[in-house]
């Protein structure tokens, strides 16, 4: 029933030579992964260690809390256990260690036999055991350093550090260039305020301890991530700007509870905004208020600032993950695998109707989750110290799930690849675009370059078509390509001859570039469109597709941008 084709097809009609310079290559990993470690982790039920996690993402199987067994169709090439730093290692602790000392505290054991999660979760902070911290973060490192292979398999020390106030999260990883790491962590407990987490990060790197920091689920902040003040809401200065800048350098785009790309809302002119978006916050079924919540509204925002203060805030290069809370995710609309443990939960998490008739759906917030993302670097070698570096240069993109390569390059007289900046030459720029399509995934329908700028002190944005399968042209007044969708199979998930093509690429010159505009393009690439993981559980429990959730997912992939300051 899968709609792809033979490794084989693919390559006979695959060029597979990049339009750009081959000086480095394109590694898939995961930088957002959570085991038992995590709070949420445990009373979801998971029992994955971090040498679990690392030995999934090399091939091995997994079991999930619902007993299913995972296992990837092909190995990851880098991987991060971040677990919350909020209550590390403390449940499961409690829980397996014979001697602990809440063994006979009423309380502890009382939410442990219910399984309360919400009990846990408001805990009194003052009664965080710093022995079960210090014990989880050094088992967290010892088993990144025995799975660290270099030249085959990159392991990446992180945490997650997790501040909200009133489930408006402002929620980062970090992750650190080596195995030099401080002692203690910083979190919820420490601080809500992540201008303390950058605060944190400076002080370290001056101690020679480098990290960088990744938000993620903006698409959930309440409009809070990108929010344009400080903390405490004075405005933004010079000193915001690069003390953001110099500590996280990307942001997730994509990942398990929605995309962050951009809104319907605020890209009302773009027909694929819509795509896996999460309407509510965390928790409580609250909206999420779209306007600082989302990437590329962001990315335009920095260039007004950039505008005015000389230094963009926002000056993003893209990444996704997982934010698996299983230890492992398989990456896929077939084989999705929710966080708290599996696709035989599918009545559970609304995509399966819970009667008889086919009628009724648990409404949940479940149901808007969406099957994981993956990084992509462009990196000379897969080892840790290249790894880190591609990510700081912001040299990376972003996957909605398929192992799509993706590359930009461009500017003016100097060109640079995604993640660089260039100051405007004479004349418009110039930009090199190329995708190449996951073997094991469906073909790509199309190639596209998205520009941000600034005109009369506000922010535009325009979706260009630059490349289209099928020998398909883009008509120069719409800039989309003519292409005629060949309708996919949904109640066998199957194309009866699909088309598409395994390789796209272009040289596109922006006509619309005027002199003295602050600017970003970045690539989406788009494939054809392929079963949602909700079409799939209905398919396998032999019902019909819940009504008010799209069928087909179009998956696709993002590069960071490149920027161009006049």
């Amino acid at each position: 029933m899968k709609p792809y084709r033979s490794f084989a097809m693919w390559l006979a009609m695959c060029v597979c030579t990049p339009i750009l310079a081959a000086e480095s290559n394109a590694y898939f990993g995961d930088l957002h992964v959570h085991t038992r470690y995590s709070y949420d982790a445990f009373f979801f039920g998971t029992k994955g260690s971090p040498d679990d996690a690392y030995d999934f993402a090399k091939g091995e199987p997994l079991t999930v809390p619902s007993g299913q067994v995972i296992q990837l169709d092909r190995p990851l090439d880098f991987y991060a256990v971040t677990d919350h730093y909020f209550f590390l290692g403390q449940w499961w602790a409690s829980a397996n260690d014979p001697d602990h000392p809440y063994k006979n505290d009423t309380e502890v054991q009382r939410i442990l036999r219910s399984n309360d999660f919400g009990g846990a979760f408001r805990f009194p902070h003052e009664k965080v055991l710093e022995r079960d911290i210090r014990t989880a973060w050094r088992d967290t490192q010892r088993a990144a350093a025995r799975h660290n292979d270099p030249g085959k398999f990159t392991t990446l020390i992180g945490f997650e550090f997790t501040p909200e106030k009133d489930m408006d999260g402002q929620h980062r990883v970090v992750l650190f260039e080596s195995e030099r790491v401080p002692p203690l962590l910083i979190g919820r407990i420490e601080t809500l305020n992540p201008e303390d987490l950058w605060a944190w990060q400076d002080r370290l790197r001056a101690d020679g301890i480098e990290s960088l920091a990744i938000p993620h689920n903006s698409n959930l902040s309440g409009g809070r991530m990108f929010e344009g003040t400080y903390f405490d809401g004075s405005p933004l200065t010079v000193a915001y700007a690069e003390m953001r800048m110099r500590n996280e350098p990307l942001v997730e785009i994509a990942q398990m509870k929605g995309t962050s790309d951009t809104h319907p809302f605020l890209s009302p002119n773009d027909e694929w905004a819509n795509f896996e978006i999460r309407p509510f916050k965390l928790g409580p079924h609250a909206s999420s208020r779209p306007s600082g919540s989302y990437v590329r509204d962001a990315l335009k925002e920095g260039m007004v600032f950039a505008k005015r203060l000389g230094v963009n805030p926002y000056q993003y290069g893209i990444v996704a993950a997982s934010d698996t809370h299983a230890a492992g995710q398989t990456y896929t609309e077939e084989n999705f695998t929710l966080q708290q443990g599996g696709r035989r939960a599918a009545t559970r998490i609304g995509a399966v109707p819970v009667d008889d008739a086919g009628v009724g759906f648990r409404e949940t917030s479940s149901r808007f989750h969406s099957a994981a993302g993956l990084t992509g670097v462009w990196a000379e070698e897969n080892t840790r110290t290249a790894i880190y570096a591609a990510l700081r240069r912001k040299e990376t993109f972003g996957t909605s799930g398929p192992r799509i390569k993706v590359r930009l390059s461009g500017g003016f007289e100097k060109k640079v690849h995604q993640g660089g900046g260039v100051t405007a030459g004479p004349g418009n720029p110039t930009f090199e675009a190329w995708a190449l399509a996951d073997p094991d995934g469906a073909k790509l329908e199309r190639l596209q370059i998205i520009k941000g700028w600034v005109e009369d002190d506000r922010a535009h944005e325009r979706v260009f078509d630059v490349a289209c399968a099928d020998g398909s042209e883009v008509d120069p007044e719409t800039r989309r390509c003519t292409t005629n969708a060949v309708p996919l199979n949904t109640t066998t998930c199957a194309y009866d001859d699909e088309p598409g093509d395994a390789q796209l690429d272009a040289t596109w010159v922006d006509d619309t570039y005027e002199s003295g505009q602050y600017a970003f393009y970045y690539v989406r690439v788009l494939e054809n469109p392929t079963c949602r993981w909700s079409t799939w559980a209905a398919l396998r429990a032999g019902t019909r597709p819940r009504p008010d959730l799209p069928r087909t997912i179009q998956e696709r992939a993002w590069t960071s941008p490149i920027w161009v300051k006049p």
